[in-house]
């Protein structure tokens, strides 16, 4: 397959060296896989440090900056960054306040963050641990025991990175990011398989005019294959998986923030077609849509398809949601 890299071996690095370039506000390690932000120890704030395989961009590193993460740990495509990495991102952002940990619900992710957790422990650095599993699709996969971490991972970054800005200590920032967390519900949808670097060609086999209900952001199997659906029998079904398990969570009439994300080679034309479905079915279903978000931020890729993520918010959440942000893909209030 035809791609826009110089080697399956230097696209993770070859992409960093980019991010320097285009973001100087930021400081990048292309060596050492870390991108921090510039001046993260200064004004006594907690230090928020996530990371995952490459691959989901702008998951993560384009989620650092002013209001939301303090570091990303890139690892290579579609796999966990190592410990060392998380490690020495701790001690570059922790100001003494302390660093919390986002961790999508992902084996390898887990681990590693775990480990690190003790190493930086051991260095007299505190930390707490946020783990996100929102995905209502399966409960375990290919990559995961349990629910897989998902669309809200960037709620948990953008409400925990607002609350940091802010001066909230660790104990509350991490409270405010399981809140989160235990608030948001997903659902993804694969229109095509995504092709790897290292493989050139597609990850898994989804014959043409079928479409993949449940998938993952790495492309695992979902609940079901079904022939290919209008955009508002997609919605229907996503929408509808969200709510169901979104109904144990108060209160039932409560807002929502609303994700309605691409994979990463949907264009914005038929995300906002599908966004319009999606804001249908939730008005029939009397669930008031406080904010919405639509656009590529939890990619995998180049598959075609979506996720739906919906997150109960109070008026707190709701405040921190609205705070300045500043990242090369999240910015507004500044």
């Amino acid at each position: 397959m035809n791609m826009l890299i110089n080697s399956a071996e230097t696209v993770v690095a070859d992409a960093l060296r980019g991010m320097a370039a285009a973001h100087p506000e930021l400081d990048v390690d292309v060596e050492r896989r870390l991108v921090v932000r510039r001046g993260a120890r200064e004004g006594g704030r907690v230090g928020l440090v996530s990371g995952g395989g490459s691959g989901h961009e702008p998951l993560h590193a384009g989620f650092v900056g002013y209001g939301m993460l303090s570091a990303a740990c890139p690892g290579e495509v579609f796999t966990s960054p190592v410990p060392d990495q998380m490690t020495r991102a701790a001690a570059a952002v922790n100001g003494g306040q302390g660093v919390l940990f986002v961790v999508k619900n992902y084996t390898g992710d887990v681990l590693n963050f775990d480990m690190a957790a003790e190493l930086a422990g051991e260095d007299g650095i505190r930390v707490e641990r946020v783990l996100v599993n929102d995905d209502v699709a399966v409960t375990d996969s290919l990559y995961t025991a349990g629910r897989r971490g998902t669309g809200a991972t960037l709620f948990v970054e953008k409400i925990a990175g607002a609350a940091a800005e802010e001066g909230a200590p660790l104990e509350r920032v991490a409270e405010l990011a399981r809140r989160v967390n235990d608030s948001s519900r997903s659902f993804g949808v694969a229109l095509s398989a995504c092709s790897t670097p290292a493989k050139g060609s597609p990850t898994f086999d989804l014959p043409d005019g079928e479409l993949e209900l449940g998938v993952g952001i790495h492309g695992e199997p979902g609940r079901e294959r079904r022939a290919m659906m209008p955009s508002r029998e997609i919605a229907d079904f996503a929408v509808g998986a969200v709510l169901e398990d979104l109904a144990q969570v108060a209160p039932a009439d409560g807002p929502v923030l609303a994700l309605v994300n691409g994979m990463g080679a949907t264009p914005l034309l038929e995300l906002y077609g599908f966004h319009a479905e999606v804001a249908r079915v939730l008005a029939a279903r009397g669930v008031p849509v406080a904010r919405t978000l639509v656009g590529n931020y939890v990619t995998s890729l180049d598959m075609a398809g979506c996720s739906v993520t919906l997150c109960r918010a109070d008026d707190e959440l709701l405040r921190l949601w609205d705070a300045p942000v500043e990242t090369p893909a999240l910015r507004w209030g500044r």
